[in-house]
């Protein structure tokens, strides 16, 4: 094999290492920021869920709605 062909081949070899980390990281942090969204959506919901209880739990299931 020639020189060269080596050489094309090592320079070729590093860039994909440089992309393979570049992507890693990417992926590292949308990880990151995913937990951080599930994290906020699981406490949205408890919030949610709080709140309608609350709504129910005061109205009167006997008092007619003020349309009528």
């Amino acid at each position: 094999m020639s020189d060269e062909r080596i050489i094309e081949l090592e320079t070729r070899l590093a860039y994909q290492e440089d992309l393979i980390q570049e992507l890693n990281r990417c992926v590292f942090e949308q990880q990151q920021k995913i937990e951080h969204l599930e994290t906020i959506c699981k406490s949205l919901s408890k919030q949610t869920k709080v709140l309608s209880d609350l709504a129910l739990a005061d109205r009167n299931p006997d008092e007619k709605p003020p349309h009528y």
